[in-house]
């Protein structure tokens, strides 16, 4: 408890008494090490008593522990370019490592009201839980919401409410060696599931017959929680099967178009998949495909850069397009974050203002080279500077459909519903269970935990 007491003894002055109390509240001991390692930060660069007249500083808790150098010089850049429009002033602070431990952090911060941080960054799934604690930023920014990807913007609506604005956003895609198709004389990607299934299988088969044992067909996340529920909404939602929980609040995953696309996934496991992906997530995945032992892979559009880094043995060799399709199209869950504005912030009128401004076209054009995903407003995904850092938007404008997960609608219950959904789909993919049996059994379980009725 040394070091604990001594991280307490420096918080002194009010914002960072504030966060010390928000992250006090019922934390295990490692938590609350983690929370005051965060608020330490503020008490050594915002304690200081401001001179009079002082412009405001608004603080910004980023969701991504991580940013690499180009991101951080990108929203140092950006940062003052808002001083120089506005005469605010913007400081972010450090953030806990894992989603879970952001949400919790976030979690006890907005419950005991602290005022500080003004604005926060919040994952695609994250509205719903914290909807309560957020302003609804449509009457002020309505204008510039009606020009982004109506989609992204239902995501972050709940009750009607506008409660964030897309910054960042992503959704699964199929990568593919195109080396590979052109030696075997494929002249496309797969289109469809089916195809997909055919030429895995085929290209497998002759590249292990050259002596490559450890080569595989296809690769994705079929690990469990999150990344599986993202991959199997996929499988579903291009069948026809539904959206699990739907905009009005039914449950829809107990019907056959659903049930088949669970069943063509599992046979996938051990033939052109590897057993092991029962147990994958986005790294394992991108492990094998770098490593140039996939035809095909499930992923992000974060890994288009990470696989054309040097030391990438699938560099020059791939390409980028949709996830296949089936009866209904083809479609891809959305993933990316937010920035969203506390009720308790002090300086609410600039903190919308920072929103607004993060969010603008002309500085999320000037993001383009950062290459981690679509582009929010539809026009840019024909714009010459965004294609040259994403080429594989070419293939992809007007042809996909997004699969926005339940958590608007599900709110606090979207963790259980979530957990539970993959839980069930992990269950037939180990051949724990039967298909018709799991899709029964989960659309009882769903029903219980949102109090919702079926579809």
């Amino acid at each position: 408890m040394t070091d604990l007491r001594r991280m307490e003894s420096r918080l002194q002055c009010p914002a960072a008494r504030r966060l010390k109390s928000a992250a006090v509240h019922s934390w295990s001991l490692g938590a609350l090490a983690l929370a005051l390692g965060s608020v330490v930060f503020i008490s050594q660069v915002g304690c200081t008593r401001p001179p009079a007249h002082a412009p405001v500083t608004l603080t910004l808790v980023e969701q991504s522990p991580g940013l690499d150098e180009a991101l951080l010089a990108s929203r140092h850049r950006e940062f003052e370019d808002f001083h120089r429009e506005t005469g605010v002033l913007v400081q972010t602070l450090p953030t806990p490592e894992s989603a879970d431990d952001q949400l919790l952090f976030w979690e006890r911060l907005l419950e005991s009201h602290a005022s500080t941080p003004d604005v926060y960054s919040i994952d695609c799934i994250w509205p719903g839980i914290l909807a309560e604690h957020l302003i609804d930023l449509a009457p002020f920014l309505g204008p510039q919401l009606h020009q982004l990807v109506p989609a992204l913007v239902s995501n972050y609506t709940v009750n009607h409410a506008v409660v964030a604005v897309p910054s960042r956003t992503s959704a699964g895609l199929l990568f593919y060696r195109k080396d590979l198709l052109k030696k075997y004389g494929y002249r496309a990607p797969p289109a469809t599931w089916d195809e997909l299934e055919r030429m895995a299988a085929r290209i497998q088969a002759a590249e292990r017959a050259q002596g490559n044992r450890d080569f595989w067909g296809y690769v994705w996340q079929g690990g469990g929680g999150e990344p599986l529920l993202c991959n199997a909404l996929e499988w579903q939602a291009s069948e026809g099967g539904g959206m699990i929980i739907e905009g009005d609040g039914s449950v829809s995953v107990n019907n056959p178009s659903a049930i088949a696309a669970w069943e063509r996934a599992a046979r996938w496991v051990g033939t052109i998949s590897p057993p092991a992906v029962t147990q994958y997530l986005e790294w394992d995945a991108a492990n094998v495909w770098e490593s140039g032992n996939a035809a095909f892979m499930r992923n992000w559009p974060s890994n288009y850069l990470s696989s054309s880094r040097e030391g990438s043995d699938v560099r020059g060799r791939f390409d980028v397009t949709l996830l296949p399709a089936g009866r209904a199209g083809h479609w891809g869950t959305v993933g990316g974050s937010s920035y969203a504005v506390s009720r308790y912030s002090a300086h609410q009128q600039q903190s919308i203002a920072l929103v607004g401004y993060l969010t603008r076209r002309d500085v999320q054009k000037n993001r383009a080279y950062l290459n981690d995903g679509f582009p929010i407003y539809p026009e840019l995904d024909q714009d010459p500077v965004v294609l040259a850092a994403s080429p594989y938007l070419k293939q992809l404008t007007g042809n996909e459909h997004f699969a926005v997960r339940p958590a608007a609608v599900c709110g606090k219950d979207y963790q259980e519903v979530s957990r539970t959904y993959a839980e069930a789909v992990h269950a037939v993919l180990t051949h724990a269970k039967t298909a018709p049996a799991a899709a029964r059994e989960l659309e009882g379980a769903l029903v219980r935990i949102t109090g919702r009725w079926l579809r």
